[in-house]
């Protein structure tokens, strides 16, 4: 009992702090080109392009979501409590990490939301599956296991936030999310796994979903995901961000 209330108080307090800052900081608009699926766990898969996407991409979201974290994140006492209480799934980065499979079907089944990263880590421009780059396999066999429906996410903008100077209060530059079509697991077409449909089909829909924000809020090559480097070299008075 006393667990869960912890756990509760640090949720409320993580979420309100963070949400303050990143509304402070940033215009954030969230689009759903499809509907969510209702009374049922599923997995959120999305492109990442900085340190700032899992928060964001939380707080802007109806439902909590339990992320899939490397378990390099959880050294030492502190940090490996407070993102066990943050009720993220601690993986292996090498090769596959069947106790976290696990452990995430089983959230599957309690109807959580499992959010994972396919790029692996930080990815832009041609290594981006934006770009239609490969991915590591963990979204869709995930997927095919749990037969869950996995729904595909893209952010853009995020990568601005690496500018301490776009933290200023008059700059609040644009951070843009959207959602796509949920893929449920099927052995159709004959001849193709469970897991190799589920990635061809959200390899297809991430791209999709990156032209159609780019089109909905004309985005420009300058909003599209670039190295932290580059945006923590850029000018202050550059151009005002979108």
């Amino acid at each position: 009992m006393m667990q869960n209330f912890w756990r509760e108080c640090l949720w409320q307090f993580a979420t309100k702090t963070l949400w303050a800052l990143f509304v402070a900081g940033a215009r954030i608009r969230v689009v759903f080109y499809d509907s969510l699926p209702k009374d049922t766990g599923f997995i959120l898969a999305s492109n990442h392009i900085s340190h700032f996407d899992p928060p964001i991409i939380t707080l802007f979201f109806p439902r909590r979501i339990d992320w899939i974290g490397m378990s390099n994140l959880f050294r030492g006492r502190i940090l490996r409590r407070l993102f066990t209480d943050l009720n993220v799934i601690p993986i292996e980065r090498n090769g596959p990490d069947r106790a976290a499979l696990r452990l995430a079907v089983q959230r599957l089944k309690d109807n959580r939301i499992v959010g994972i990263f396919p790029e692996g880590g930080i990815r832009d421009g041609a290594s981006s599956i934006l770009s239609g780059a490969e991915m590591k396999h963990g979204a869709s066999l995930l997927c095919a296991l749990s037969d869950a429906p996995l729904v595909p996410c893209v952010i853009l903008g995020s990568d601005r936030l690496y500018n301490f100077r776009n933290w200023l209060p008059w700059r609040r530059p644009g951070i843009w999310i959207g959602y796509g079509r949920p893929i449920l697991p099927s052995n159709e077409p004959p001849g193709e796994s469970k897991k190799d449909r589920v990635r061809r089909l959200f390899a297809a829909e991430i791209v999709e979903l990156k032209r159609r924000l780019c089109n909905d809020f004309r985005l420009t090559e300058a909003d599209l995901p670039h190295p932290p480097r580059e945006r923590m070299a850029e000018r202050l008075f550059g151009g005002a961000p979108r």
